[in-house]
């Protein structure tokens, strides 16, 4: 899959793709919805999608809490699963959140990228001050010479699939409920960062990740699927993870710490994948770091059986 982060200086093999325009922050069901409707809209065309960084969210509210599903990174990684070819991963910046919804038409999809096809969600809005719909996008396409499709927003079993659902079951830790919607496990992707080792000296050595500006799920401990992503242990693995803030030892910056089953190798650097599978328990405080120690077996006991039936 090729990015590309410019709309004014687009080579010609980069231009003429059917695209799917959205934040696919989590890339969940009603997302995958919208790139299959963009695979079939126009079968000889580059498959695209198109998006900005940062979200626009973000850009408007940069103080506000985190809330992402996925990181630009974990997002294009699933995209390239899904078979996208080009990712236009626009930046959202004041030029491009000042153009009105038939500048923003004119001068990026249709003299910028030169698109021959365009899905969005029912509820699409563009353009300065989210004026643009969905339909508008219609009649400026009949107008400036490419097809748009307007794709109709997804049910799940308790409603309609978004983001947002998604991030009240992670929030209230229901995890398989925010995969049933995702379409796959919910991921939490980065590097292995420095800890303070306090797992390895306890005998469960963790391998340590931030959660910075993304969405957190309910503290606790889960049990997982890890991917290795890169470097000589590069795998999946069975595994059990802790979020949150570590109340064991005081007051921690929250973070996720992925015990590896059956697993020995140094892991710092490299890049990981970590698959929320289910919700085990919420975080304690406990009376001595034997009784910590007891828990820690038994809840790896429990993720344990838990993942050998998946």
């Amino acid at each position: 899959m090729q990015i590309i982060r410019d709309y004014q200086f687009v080579t010609p093999q980069n231009r003429g793709a059917s695209v799917a325009i959205g934040n696919f922050d989590g890339v969940h069901l009603g997302h995958q919805s919208v790139i299959d409707l963009a695979r079939s809209a126009a079968p000889d065309a580059p498959l695209g999608i198109m998006t900005f960084e940062p979200h626009p969210r973000e850009y408007f509210a940069p103080n506000a809490p985190a809330f992402r599903l996925s990181s630009a990174e974990t997002r294009a990684h699933r995209l390239a699963k899904l078979g996208v070819q080009k990712l236009y991963e626009l930046p959202f910046n004041a030029t491009l959140s000042s153009l009105t919804p038939e500048a923003f038409t004119r001068d990026v999809i249709a003299d910028g990228l030169g698109l021959t096809h365009v899905v969005v969600g029912a509820d699409f809005c563009f353009g300065k001050g989210r004026t643009g719909t969905a339909e508008d996008l219609v009649a400026f396409g009949q107008k400036m010479g490419f097809g748009v499709t307007i794709a109709p927003l997804v049910q799940g079993g308790d409603g309609q699939v978004s983001s947002t659902s998604i991030r009240a079951a992670l929030t209230d830790g229901r995890p398989r409920d925010a995969a049933n919607m995702l379409g796959h496990w919910h991921r939490i992707d980065g590097p292995v960062i420095g800890g303070e080792q306090r797992g390895r000296d306890l005998g469960f050595p963790t391998a340590n990740m931030s959660i910075d500006d993304l969405h957190q799920p309910k503290y606790g401990v889960y049990a997982v699927l890890v991917d290795v992503l890169d470097g000589p242990h590069q795998g999946s693995y069975f595994g059990a993870a802790s979020i949150g803030t570590r109340p064991m030892f005081g007051e921690n910056k929250a973070n996720i710490e992925t015990y590896l089953f059956d697993f020995s190798g140094d892991l710092y650097g490299h890049t990981l994948s970590v698959g929320l599978v289910d919700y085990l328990r919420s975080e304690q405080k406990f009376e001595s770091l034997d009784a910590l120690v007891s828990q820690m077996g038994r809840d790896c006991d429990q993720a344990r059986e838990i993942l050998s039936t998946l």
